[in-house]
């Protein structure tokens, strides 16, 4: 499955990893049950989860309002995204 991933252009670049970089291999972890593998390559895999539930929870559902989930699950992942890439530019 690993031969269709998408390259990550800014590595292919410059040779430095992107903050969004793990989260093809993350989400296939998940896919494989392998949960703690999928935090441990991209951290975010899980809010970004959560993210997308509600995401499309405010686009199906419109009789209830999930604004306010939406921009703080969003600001929650961003978050987490830039403080595990500071890390992993750190400890690498």
């Amino acid at each position: 499955m690993e031969e269709y991933m998408l390259p990550c252009t800014n590595k292919w670049l410059f040779g430095l990893d992107c903050p969004g970089c793990g989260l093809q291999r993350g989400l296939l972890f998940l896919w494989h049950g392998e949960f703690e593998k999928a935090f441990h390559i991209f951290p975010a895999v899980y809010t970004l989860i959560i993210f997308t539930v509600f995401l499309g929870l405010h686009l199906l559902d419109r009789a209830r309002d999930y604004h306010r989930i939406v921009i703080w699950t969003a600001l929650l992942n961003g978050a987490v995204m830039i403080i595990a890439y500071i890390y992993k530019i750190i400890t690498c």
